[in-house]
């Protein structure tokens, strides 16, 4: 291989400036010397964006589309990009396969815990950034009508001293089984209800969920659908769109919001409340390879810590 040797250039230095030059440029502009002028009120605003900022919690729910073998390696440096680009306090992950939580491991360890639902064929997972979020406790829940290796992935946690439960699952895929979907909703919004009132209750994942569906189940009062509660935000309402999407070869076009995600506000009086903030998809570019990261777009979510 040729070796390339780098060239470090460094920049020319003007030494004609002399001290009469040096004085009439600091009387004209007061605060250019050692001590510069500072605006007191620039720096609390400052300070207090920064403190904001801290005070959000950022997720990313992605089902990534592991079983499918084009490409493998790219998607998955794919994926590792957004992860390091997005810096999510949270993520919630389906359709892993242990090639690529290895590969992830390898990159992210570091700075991320790794909770994994499974080790067989696929399997869902959460990512916890170690310098935001304290991981207290985990269990796998089980579908037990599931034919499709399904299960409900459930993690406690705390962020800044706030008690959160972090759920994640990939439900019942294909619309002949819608009625395994809806046993499975029913299960997760019935977990959502009966945490404790001081525990806000975040889940998000790959629902699979056709609004038709999602009309007969229902939600209790107390969970709310965060897209809806956003506005219904139209440039991230369709999650799965063959239409855009290419990575499959699709005979019939579709789009269906498939990926969701719920917050049950804490109820206990005087405990600090999440508030969505923003949404966003993400994976919306293609890979040199010419893919996608996966056949699905992943969402991108802020919520303000009040």
């Amino acid at each position: 291989m040729e070796k390339v040797r780098a060239v470090e250039e460094s920049p020319e230095i003007n030494t004609t400036s002399s001290t009469k030059d040096r004085k009439e440029d600091e009387e004209n502009n007061p605060g250019s010397r050692d001590n510069p002028a500072v605006c007191s009120d620039d720096t609390e605003n400052q300070r207090e964006k920064e403190e904001k900022e801290n005070n959000k919690l950022s997720l990313i729910s992605w089902n990534v589309d592991g079983l499918d073998p084009e490409e493998q390696p790219e998607r998955a440096r794919g994926l590792c990009s957004y992860i390091i680009s997005h810096s999510p306090d949270v993520v919630f992950l389906q359709e892993l396969i242990q090639p690529y939580t290895r590969f992830m491991k390898k990159r992210l360890a570091a700075n991320y815990t790794f909770i994994e639902g499974g080790k067989e064929r696929y399997f869902i997972g959460m990512m916890l950034k170690k310098s935001r979020i304290t991981l207290l406790d985990s269990e796998i829940v089980e579908y037990s009508t599931s034919r499709q290796m399904r299960n409900l992935l459930v993690a406690q946690v705390l962020f800044k001293g706030q008690k959160l439960c972090l759920m994640t699952s990939h439900f019942e895929s294909c619309k002949p089984n819608a009625a395994n979907r809806m046993i499975q909703l029913r299960l997760v919004m019935k977990r959502m209800t009966k945490a404790p009132d001081d525990v806000t209750v975040l889940f998000g994942g790959d629902t699979n969920l056709r609004d038709a569906e999602m009309v007969e189940v229902g939600l209790p009062g107390c969970v709310c659908d965060v897209w809806e509660q956003l506005g219904e935000p139209e440039h991230c309402r369709y999650t799965w769109d063959t239409y855009v999407n290419t990575n499959l070869d699709h005979r019939y076009k579709s789009r269906f919001r498939f990926d969701r995600l719920y917050l049950r506000r804490a109820a206990r009086e005087g405990v600090p409340q999440l508030e969505p903030d923003s949404m966003a998809l993400i994976g919306l570019e293609k890979l040199k390879c010419g893919l996608y990261t996966s056949d699905h777009w992943g969402i991108y979510c802020t919520f303000s810590a009040l």
